[in-house]
């Protein structure tokens, strides 16, 4: 385990990201204290950066993954006629 202070770190981020991705801990210290920690990510997490995200967004409750695995998108149900339509955006307009 090595400690770091920002000015080096800033200095020096991609030797130190290197170290931590090789699977050392960095502790990063500000005015001798530690502020943060650099680990390397666990072997579970994805290497992809998007499927990354995604997961933690799962494991939070921000997005619930599907219920069906269909790879064909879900049917489309029309929200209103093209009458309906039509009778909105004309009332829209004149209101201007």
């Amino acid at each position: 385990m090595r400690a770091v202070g920002l000015k080096v770190l800033k200095n020096k981020l991609s030797e130190y990201v290197r170290l931590a991705a090789s699977g050392e801990r960095i502790l990063v210290t500000d005015r001798d204290m530690v502020v943060a920690e650099l680990v390397p990510p666990d072997a579970s997490r994805s290497t992809d950066v998007h499927d990354a995200l995604l997961a933690d967004a799962v494991r939070t409750g921000i997005v619930s993954l599907p219920l069906s695995r269909s790879l064909k998108p879900p049917p489309r149900r029309p929200v209103m006629t093209s009458a309906q339509l039509a009778a909105l955006l004309d009332e829209g307009r004149a209101n201007r």
